[in-house]
């Protein structure tokens, strides 16, 4: 994010519990009283801040909620304070919790947070209902992202690992290769970030693929890439995932549409895990 910022001569600063304090960001907490004065006067404010691994939001949900939630809300009174132009809100697909694979999850479907198994899920329903039932003063930008993969050195997801697996073993081991998400490259997320600045009021939208990319087709393409052949393993082949985001809205509403392909995505991520 800020990398393209600075390509499209875009100020910006950062606040982040683990970087150094320099030039571009600042070290603080999002549950700080006094992030306020890391904020410039009017900016928009990026809210990318979050407990996101389920493991992790299971083992401590107080302390998710405590980031996720509470942290969400002082981030929005700082932003109040320093009158910014808009808040934009990293939230997730997973927000339309557990899902039928036949169904498409548009902005406007209703979420049920009483079959809600994760964590993480609801801890971003709840701050995305506060923000909008607290802050009506703030323009306030939700995107839920699809399933974010790119270059980086960990928390993977499928893609990477998937990747990776052809990449270094022998075998692949996947539960159903029907399985399938609207994986999205991280720099088309930064676009579509950067594609919502300027909204006003409350508003949502799905930042997704534009298709459903099965866990085979990874598999496949990261095969023709690499150049390999590896044994594929389906440990519940009768049993598939799938969710269906649909990014309709950001296209038609926010004039953008992804940009990368899953082969364009997994020659980044090549190049990216070549350099070791």
């Amino acid at each position: 994010m800020v990398q393209r910022c600075q390509e499209l001569a875009i100020d910006v600063s950062g606040i982040d519990s683990n970087a150094p304090d320099n030039a571009i960001s600042k070290r603080a907490d999002i549950r700080d009283r006094e992030i306020a004065d890391l904020i410039p006067e009017g900016a928009t404010v990026v809210h990318l801040a979050a407990i996101s691994r389920d493991p992790d939001c299971r083992s401590d949900p107080k302390g998710a909620f405590d980031i996720n939630v509470t942290g969400t809300l002082n981030v929005a009174l700082a932003a109040q304070k320093r009158h910014a132009s808009q808040l934009i809100f990293a939230s997730s697909e997973w927000v339309y919790g557990d899902v039928s694979n036949d169904e498409v999850q548009r902005e406007d479907s209703s979420v049920d947070v009483t079959s809600m198994t994760s964590e993480y899920a609801l801890s971003k329903i709840v701050a995305e209902q506060l923000l909008k039932l607290s802050f009506s003063s703030l323009a306030v930008t939700v995107l839920r992202f699809g399933i974010v993969y790119g270059p980086r050195p960990s928390n993977w997801s499928a893609v990477e690992h998937l990747f990776e697996a052809v990449r270094t073993k022998d075998e692949v081991t996947v539960g159903a290769l029907a399985t399938a998400r609207r994986f999205i490259h991280v720099n088309d997320i930064v676009s579509g970030i950067l594609a919502s600045r300027g909204r006003t009021g409350f508003e949502v939208f799905n930042l997704s693929g534009d298709r459903p990319v099965t866990l085979g087709e990874v598999i496949e393409e990261s095969r023709r890439l690499l150049g390999r052949e590896v044994l594929i393993t389906e440990k519940a082949p009768n049993q598939p995932s799938v969710r269906n985001p649909d990014n309709s809205k950001a296209r038609a509403q926010l004039g953008w549409k992804p940009e990368i392909d899953l082969e364009a995505g997994l020659t980044d991520l090549n190049n990216y895990l070549s350099k070791d």
